[in-house]
């Protein structure tokens, strides 16, 4: 059963939270603050005690300490809560997303839509508790003319840096989010993301051919054939033959 704490100084707004998640048959225990300092005081103790916290439901706007710099703060615990933001405002999504938050709610919360953030909590949870498995992905949120999209990590095909911004490639279209690169590239490397190029980032699960022509490199992903630097050809050609040879079936030898 999860633990969670719910932050928000709106105490109607508090109150409707905290009975959403009390509903869930997922969650143990829930606690309400309506300040951030007073919760981050009390998330001390608790974790100084040894007690467990799973996750906070947070509001962005906030009075004194806002849920964003609360959020920046508890990545100083050694085993900080999983962060869902509850916010009526769109346009932090993006900042939420690299702070490592696990959901983007906006307000009014519906059921479904907390019943699919405490699911991701849940997994990441549990994630973090064992080794990775397939099902692991992320939603990254885009902003689409005033509304958030999530799309999943793992219809990302491709990714290209275009300045302060990346454009996220999928095979049904193209997403520009205000993202360095290179902070992706660390954050993704674990589920198999790599670097062919300064400029781009590929999953190394939609790559389905690579090529060599005139002693260029390049790497089928999708319809799209991709230029692979001189410096990163070795390090893509190593990725795929480990993944190919893992895909191999033991012990299927002749002989």
């Amino acid at each position: 059963m999860l633990r969670v704490l719910a932050v928000d100084d709106e105490v109607p707004a508090l109150e409707e939270l905290t009975y959403l998640l009390r509903e869930d048959p997922r969650i143990g225990d829930v606690t309400g603050a309506s300040e951030a300092a007073a919760a981050l005081r009390g998330l001390s103790r608790m974790l100084a005690a040894g007690e467990r916290l799973d996750a906070v439901f947070l509001d962005v706007r906030m009075p004194g300490l806002d849920g964003l710099d609360f959020s920046r703060l508890l990545t100083g615990f050694a085993a900080p809560p999983k962060v869902v933001f509850v916010t009526a405002h769109d346009d932090f999504a993006v900042t939420a997303y690299e702070l490592g938050a696990v959901d983007y709610l906006l307000k009014p919360v519906r059921p479904e839509r907390l019943a699919e953030a405490v699911r991701r909590v849940a997994d990441a949870v549990g994630a973090a508790d064992g080794p990775p498995g397939e099902d692991d992905d992320e939603l990254i949120p885009v902003d689409l003319g005033g509304r958030t999209r999530l799309v999943p990590r793992r219809t990302v095909t491709h990714v290209v840096a275009h300045g302060d911004y990346v454009r996220l490639h999928t095979a049904e279209a193209r997403y520009l989010v205000r993202m360095p690169l290179a902070s992706l590239e660390r954050r993704w490397e674990e589920a198999g993301f790599v670097r062919i190029h300064r400029s781009t980032l590929v999953s190394s699960a939609h790559i389905t051919e690579l090529r060599f022509d005139g002693g260029r490199a390049l790497v089928q992903v999708g319809d799209e054939l991709l230029p692979v630097s001189r410096r990163h050809t070795r390090q893509v050609r190593d990725l795929l033959v480990r993944g190919f040879r893992a895909a191999e079936p033991a012990g299927d030898l002749d002989g």
